[in-house]
């Protein structure tokens, strides 16, 4: 789907006061990442097709990072005590009590041995996911608008339609991962051998299986918005002596961006996001003076990328949920 559809789409069914959810339903739950707010490239002097080719670019960039982070978080031991459960528990299925139990001493063996090497970790990563979610509008209104359908909703309870609504809402590079873990593992390890050895196999096979499929998830969120004011202001920095106009207008979706964070729940009242655009407003200022003096950009690229860390640290969500693979 193209990204750019949107507007129109919203605006026809708002016209004809259409439910949200018919919208919703004629929409992708993710569209391409394409970001959409270089639909202003037009105010650019840069072409658009230049423009969407450097988002496209940065997008990725920071989408193989995240994975790569993720990759780096899994612990191995923690991963072959999981595979050595599941051969536990085939093996009961099986019938194979004796294979159960080598398999169930080998799991506990690597969970002692995470437990002494981690002894202040709680959960340890054994898997991921990382996902590019970017179906929130361009346009601020719109997005106040469907805010405020979705309080609506809520206030009513009318919960699912609710839900479609806020999914809505997401211009994100969104980490998940799956967590042993480590208070419950070990004791459901060993419960399973205890039945196992008292020949009570379809309990064995119960808290073997609950304890593969209980993990730890930990949801993490990169917003897009943020990633694309970083570019934009870089953008605006390499063009501040040649095109000052150009710069401007940059400087303006920078903020622009900055503030559909805020409307999309990203920034929401935090501090930060207030200090960040009136030091962009300021250097906003300095180029419409056309005054010669130095423009540092440095401060706020900086604000920036710390502003981005902290709201991914802050934006954590953790819950138990099942993972079958």
């Amino acid at each position: 789907m193209n990204p750019f559809t949107f507007k129109p789409i919203i605006l026809i069914f708002k016209t004809l006061r259409v439910s949200w959810l018919s919208i919703i339903l004629s929409i992708s739950t993710s569209t391409p990442y394409l970001p959409q707010a270089l639909s202003f490239a037009d105010n650019f002097q840069t072409s658009q097709a230049q423009s969407e080719a450097l988002a496209r670019s940065e997008i990725e960039q920071q989408h193989e990072q995240a994975k790569e982070e993720a990759r780096k978080t899994l612990v191995r031991d923690a991963i072959e005590s999981l595979e050595e459960t599941k051969k536990a528990l085939t093996a009961l299925n099986k019938g194979q009590e004796n294979e159960a139990l080598t398999a169930i001493e080998h799991a506990t063996g690597k969970i002692n041995i995470l437990l002494a090497r981690y002894p202040e970790k709680s959960i340890l990563p054994i898997d991921f996911e990382v996902k590019l979610i970017d179906t929130a509008p361009v346009i601020i209104q719109n997005i106040k608008e469907i805010s405020k359908d979705a309080e609506k909703l809520l206030g009513n309870k009318n919960y699912p339609e609710a839900r479609l609504l806020l999914d809505i809402l997401r211009s994100e590079i969104n980490i998940r991962t799956y967590n042993l873990p480590l208070a419950m593992y070990p004791t459901a390890l060993k419960e399973a051998a205890r039945l196992l050895d008292q020949k009570k196999i379809n309990e064995s096979i119960t808290e073997l299986d609950v304890a593969i499929h209980t993990l730890v998830v930990v949801d993490q969120v990169l917003p897009l918005p943020i990633i694309n004011a970083k570019l934009m202001l870089a953008m605006a920095e390499e063009k501040h002596e040649k095109d000052r106009e150009a710069a401007l207008k940059l400087m303006s979706s920078t903020r622009h961006e900055l503030e559909r964070a805020r409307e999309l729940g990203y920034a929401g009242k935090d501090e930060e996001y207030a200090s960040l655009n009136k030091a962009i407003e300021a250097l906003e200022k300095q180029a419409k003076s056309h005054k010669k003096s130095p423009f540092d950009f440095s401060i706020i690229k900086d604000q920036l990328k710390a502003f981005l860390k902290r709201l991914s640290e802050s934006k954590k969500t953790i819950s138990t949920q099942t993972k079958i693979k």
